[in-house]
């Protein structure tokens, strides 16, 4: 025998394309680190929602911004909010590093979604701050 053996002529595979053409991505890409919350996000987003009903039922119904049923529920479901959100914050940011080689339009729509939320929780400790002072 002469040589390490017959080449071989080989064919690139070809691409997987989705119904429309595009190429086939993941649907998803595996966290590989979980947040501390992750376990007791609805838990903790119940607790917002519910005093967010309360402190928007109460200023419906008349009741002043300085009020203790306005002002608690305000300042309670605003500090879990913001611990939700942090939370929230990290997992869209890994999520996003994730995605960047994979997809990086998937990736760039996440970190937009991060900016979105950091900015509404800057809201949120405004309203907190307005409602703190009345």
């Amino acid at each position: 025998m002469t040589g390490p053996g017959p080449a071989l002529d080989r064919q690139t595979r070809p691409l997987r394309l989705d119904a429309h053409g595009r190429p086939l991505v993941p649907s998803r890409v595996p966290e590989t680190k979980p947040t501390p919350l992750q376990e007791n996000f609805i838990y903790f987003s119940i607790v917002v929602l519910i005093c967010g009903v309360v402190a928007i039922g109460a200023l419906e119904l008349g009741t002043p911004l300085a009020s203790p049923l306005v002002k608690v529920p305000v300042l309670i479901g605003g500090a879990v909010l913001i611990v939700v959100s942090l939370d929230a914050i990290v997992r869209i940011w890994r999520a996003a590093r994730a995605w960047m080689p994979v997809d990086r339009g998937r990736g760039m729509f996440r970190l937009v979604w991060d900016a979105v939320l950091g900015l509404s929780l800057v809201l949120v400790i405004l309203v907190m701050v307005v409602v703190a002072q009345a």
